[in-house]
């Protein structure tokens, strides 16, 4: 099998971003969610900004019985729907010139022949050069079918000099043994310098400027360890129910689904220590390493430091939902959880004793995620005489929905008697650089294109991510109904989640 090309040479000046190189683009479950709402608004957005390649082609791969014509008109009709931005007509018009359709079922050879046959005319015809990037959007239980008729197919196979690439999306498996036997079908027809398994959160700008908010900021840096850190909040809230996802979700769960990729990703970058280079290898050997040292949990500890909870009836912004067993499609009697809050410690030398706390839930008071680092407190004797109370440092990275950081410091409030009182200094994207960011499917689109890999999980991640998680859903398995907390909707879960900070002389944040 040949090696992966390397992206186009590296821009000039500060920038170490490759180019993206011309390429199709196929789509496996075109007519699915994710590529009308996420992928191609996301596709467009790169072009309205003159971000894509000047060759690129859309191939939508599905079984469905539509035209190229009704296909662009469908994607027309969401992406004005879904798009950041307001959809520039002329725009539009050039960039659908591009899509496609290929009608064929996941499993019939015949339909990868002909596609085979049409990607090299769209080669010959728009210059992609035989570069081929497969995007499985697809059901994973649709992954092993898409993957042995893309090798029997010899697709995987980049005629010439061009490349093959393939985003596999989450849920990478749904626990290690799964993960590891998914992570053998993908290596069986792409090598890993080829793969790209695809975390949304990772696309996020904030995400991606944690590593500069503390490598390149000295003042943070010397701070970010156990001397000075009481501890660390990373917390991804949603108001929203299942939405039409209770038949995957009943399965899963919120520590599948959310805790094992999106939140230990973003623990993963908060506490890696500097690579030695901007490189995808470089930073991912960190992020490995971040996982092997977490402390594992066996039953005892799983049932202290992890509360499970699934939500009932209530109000979310004054409108009466359904508790989660009475949604559409779930078990009347699931024991599913739609709520994580964890305990987590990471044992190695900088972050020794440094309690990590993380948290996730459905149906609760606000939509946000963020990472809240709470630095120990300044020594009280010189205000003790103004009996004044101290709040401590909190530095607040928001992922998501109003990207920026805030640190939250003490001030002097005016007048003549000492009184001090917290403010905060924030820091806004849209404010600060003029222009609204990216969705984390542009970025990841446009990485995968350039051959660049860093904000893709690599196989090792992912199953030492599910080593640590499978330890908490083995001890769950053992409690069944025991275990499972509950919490109203609308408000910010259950007390016993409460407990589990307070023993650290510490609360949760309200976003």
């Amino acid at each position: 099998m040949p090696e992966s090309k390397s992206a186009n040479p590296l821009r000039e000046g500060l920038t170490n971003r490759s180019l993206p190189e011309p390429c199709s683009i196929i789509i496996f479950g075109a007519t699915g969610d994710l590529t009308h709402r996420k992928l191609v608004p996301a596709l467009y957005n790169l072009a309205a900004e003159g971000a894509l390649p000047q060759a690129v082609n859309v191939v939508g791969f599905a079984r469905r019985d539509k035209t190229d014509e009704s296909f662009r008109a469908e994607l027309g009709e969401t992406t004005r729907q879904f798009s950041r931005r307001q959809v520039n007509e002329d725009i539009w018009a050039g960039f659908a010139g591009s899509i496609c359709y290929h009608r064929s079922a996941f499993d019939d050879p015949a339909g990868y022949a002909t596609l085979a046959e049409r990607l090299d005319a769209l080669d010959r015809e728009r210059g992609t050069r035989g570069n081929r990037l497969f995007y499985l959007a697809a059901s994973p239980d649709q992954f092993e079918v898409i993957l042995r008729n893309l090798r029997e197919s010899g697709l995987n196979r980049a005629p010439g000099d061009g490349w093959a690439r393939v985003i596999v999306e989450k849920p990478f498996g749904t626990d290690l043994a799964s993960a590891r036997d998914l992570n053998a079908l993908v290596e069986a027809s792409f090598p890993e310098s080829d793969t790209y398994r695809i975390d949304h959160y990772l696309g996020k700008e904030t995400a991606q400027n944690i590593m500069v908010l503390r490598f390149a900021n000295a003042i943070f840096e010397q701070l970010w360890n156990a001397r000075y850190i009481h501890h660390v909040q990373i917390t991804a809230s949603e108001q929203i129910g299942v939405e039409g996802r209770a038949g995957y979700y009943d399965k899963a769960g919120a520590l599948r689904d959310m805790i094992q990729n999106h939140l230990l990703q973003l623990l993963c970058l908060t506490a890696m220590e500097p690579p030695v280079g901007l490189d995808a290898d470089s930073i991912r050997d960190e992020k490995v390493k971040v996982l092997r040292a977490l402390r594992p949990l066996d039953d005892a500890a799983a049932h202290k430091l992890v509360v499970r909870a699934q939500y009932g009836a209530g109000a979310v912004n004054g409108t009466r939902v359904p508790a989660y067993r009475d949604e559409q499609n779930v078990n009347p009697e699931s024991l599913t959880e739609t709520y994580v809050a964890m305990q987590v410690n990471i044992d190695n030398w900088r972050w020794a004793g440094v309690p990590f706390f993380l948290r996730v839930g459905k149906r609760l008071a606000k939509a946000a995620t963020e990472i809240a680092v709470q630095f120990k407190g300044a020594p009280p004797v010189l205000f003790n005489v103004a009996r004044q109370t101290l709040t401590n440092n909190v530095l607040v990275i928001r992922i998501q929905p109003d990207e920026g950081i805030s640190l939250r410091m003490s001030a002097k409030v005016p007048g003549a008697a000492v009184r001090v009182e917290p403010v905060k200094m924030d820091f806004h994207y849209g404010t600060s650089f003029g222009k609204g960011t990216p969705e984390a499917y542009e970025r990841l689109l446009l990485d995968a294109m350039s051959g660049d890999a860093t904000l893709f999980a690599r196989r090792d991640e992912v199953e030492e991510a599910w080593r640590f998680v499978d330890r908490i859903l083995d001890a769950w398995s053992a409690q069944d109904a025991e275990g499972l907390a509950m919490y109203s909707a609308g408000t910010w879960g259950p007390t016993e989640a409460d407990d589990l900070i307070t023993r650290h002389s510490a609360t949760w944040r309200r976003l």
